[in-house]
């Protein structure tokens, strides 16, 4: 997978209470991913990127909600959630991980 790939495959992490307990107990880390990324591309781009082993990766399609607006009724974006499992003794450090 060639480089410019990754970087559009792997949006950015995704920060919530849920993906901090996954990271802290699981070991599993929640990215927003690009809608049309496969589990495999999103494995490479991670082990490309971060410099660990991937062991399993799940994702999940997240529906946009739909809110009220003053000029009626409006819908967010759907996106892509991808939760990765790493292997034992592997950790995800995202402060050393721009070059």
């Amino acid at each position: 997978m060639n480089q410019e790939r990754v970087f559009k495959v792997l949006l950015g992490p995704h920060v919530s209470e849920k993906a901090t307990v996954l990271a802290e107990k699981k070991g599993q880390f929640v990215f927003k991913v690009a809608t049309d990324a496969t589990k495999l591309e999103i494995k490479k781009a991670v082990e490309g990127l971060f410099n660990v082993k991937v062991e399993n990766v799940s994702t999940v399609n997240v529906l946009g909600k739909t809110k009220r607006t003053a000029r009626g009724l409006g819908k967010r974006n759907d996106w892509k959630k991808a939760i990765v499992s790493l292997q034992p003794g592997q950790d995800l450090d995202f402060s050393s991980s721009a070059e």
